[in-house]
């Protein structure tokens, strides 16, 4: 069985030195997974083949393209399913925005708390096994919400089962993908996670039309064989580069084998007391907490403007191909600016879009339509542009600040962090919506515009706090570290 390196998620070794609480913390928390037979990057004796590296690539972003796409074009079944709350024989009768916003909610929020286990099981076993897994529940997933009768059906299937399936996905393909790269792993991660804007570029529109011409229960079966193939069939592509495996040592012990499923799932204490740690999942609690609440209410809130349902999914897909921009240029833009500053100016960028453009458009939306639907279309662009920075960055800013010996320790738990911050953060803006969840007017999201950038500015102390640790760490006499 394959097993993989210590190295795992984007971003190349850390350009600066490690804090030396941090160093002082990892030399103090020993890696206890020797029996896996880790071997790390400096014991590759060749360098990966290009189609290899190109196989691999084309893999990851499928997955993404898939997984990342779907979830990320839930807003049409938002503001389908809130339209039908009026309707006494749909499922969805009498339901509130929050209600239904749970049903997307979920599935991104388990997908990443259940990250420290997918990560786990794809060391223990094959990242085929694991990814194969997952497409085949997520398929499922969508067959079983089709035939969904009541809302708490729908939350279950198409929310808490679908997140499952995501994650066994999705988690492989973001960890795998960066041992085949080396200098250039930054912008190959940041190519494999646009897939999850280009995914949803494509999705949003061809999820409209397909729901206007065989409804949304077929649309729903049809998306998940299909989703279901292409997940397998890009999983099976998948495996470990092979200068950076070693085998395992042979160990028939049932309670060994047992323990390799939960082995390494949390950092070590002398890293989670340290302030940078703490500042660190605070950001990323409060950033997931914000993040998902626009794209999953970008079609809904279009209607307040009197747009249409084709509009609605057309304001989905150019958020998500600015989301796709964003990620590549990011990576092509970090090393040069410096990672963790990058992090910094484009978190601050987002909540500076957010009140400055989000709010105001609920605000005038009603009075001055055409002034409403102008600064709602620069939101969407900028906001995907720049929100979406934080996630591709996330992974790499844990590269910088722990390390690649603890990362795969403390990349779960972050993940799992956000994942928990989304199941709480996005069902809560929803209940900020006035009203029930047949919306008619712009200033029922004003509330929801403003906790959103309330939370995104909270992530930008946070991300300055972790900022401000690591120039003061690599201070030398009076002179500040500026690039980091």
């Amino acid at each position: 069985m394959a097993t993989p390196p210590e190295t795992i998620f984007l971003g190349e070794a850390a350009a600066v030195a490690e804090p030396q609480s941090l160093k002082t913390a990892m030399d103090s928390t020993t890696d206890t997974d020797g029996e896996l037979g880790f071997s790390t990057p400096s014991d590759e004796s060749r360098k990966p083949s290009r189609w290899h590296q190109a196989r691999t690539l084309a893999a990851a972003f499928i997955i993404n393209f898939i997984v990342g796409g779907l979830l990320f074009s839930f807003g049409i079944y938002q503001a389908l399913y809130q339209s039908m709350t009026n309707e006494e024989t749909t499922p969805f009768h009498g339901a509130s925005s929050a209600e239904i916003g749970l049903i997307g909610t979920l599935s991104v929020s388990v997908m990443t708390i259940l990250a420290p286990f997918a990560v786990a099981w794809t060391h223990h076993l094959s990242p085929q096994v694991v990814v194969c897994s997952g497409g085949v529940l997520f398929g499922l997933a969508n067959v079983l919400t089709s035939f969904g009768k009541a809302l708490w059906h729908f939350q279950l299937a198409q929310g808490l089962l679908l997140g499952v399936g995501s994650c066994l996905a999705y988690m492989p393909s973001m960890t795998v993908a960066p041992t085949w790269f080396t200098a250039r792993r930054a912008l190959a991660m940041g190519i494999v996670s646009s897939g999850t804007g280009i995914g949803g570029l494509i999705w949003a529109p061809v999820t409209d039309a397909c729901i206007k011409s065989m409804d949304f229960r077929d649309t729903l079966r049809l998306t998940g064989a299909l989703a279901a193939a292409l997940i397998c069939a890009a999983g099976a592509a998948l495996d470990w580069e092979p200068s950076t495996v070693t085998a395992p040592k042979t160990n028939d012990s049932k309670t060994v084998r047992l323990q390799g499923f939960f082995r390494g799932l949390l950092p070590g204490w002398e890293i989670a007391k340290q302030r940078t740690f703490i500042a660190q999942a605070l950001g990323a609690a409060l950033q997931s907490a914000a993040y998902y609440t626009p794209v999953f209410f970008l079609a809904s809130y279009a209607k307040t403007l009197g747009y249409s349902d084709s509009d609605g999914a057309n304001f989905t897909a150019v958020s998500n191909a600015c989301n796709a921009i964003g990620k590549i240029s990011v990576g092509l833009l970090a090393d040069r600016v410096g990672r963790l500053n990058l992090f910094f100016l484009t978190t601050f960028l987002s909540a500076a879009v957010t009140l400055g453009l989000w709010v105001p458009s609920t605000v005038v939306g009603v009075a001055h339509p055409a002034l409403g639907k102008a600064l709602f279309l620069g939101f969407t662009v900028l906001y995907g542009l720049f929100a979406s920075a934080y996630v591709s960055l996330f992974p790499a800013a844990l590269v910088e600040l722990f390390g690649l010996q603890q990362l795969r320790h403390v990349s779960g738990v972050m993940y799992m962090v956000q994942g928990m911050a989304a199941l709480v953060g996005t069902p809560v803006a929803g209940v900020t919506v006035r009203g029930s969840a047949a919306v008619e007017a712009s200033d029922d999201y004003t509330w929801m515009a403003v906790v959103v950038g309330a939370l995104l500015f909270a992530t930008t102390g946070a991300v300055a706090w972790v900022r401000g640790e690591v120039m003061m760490s690599h201070r030398v006499g009076r002179r500040l570290e500026w690039k980091a």
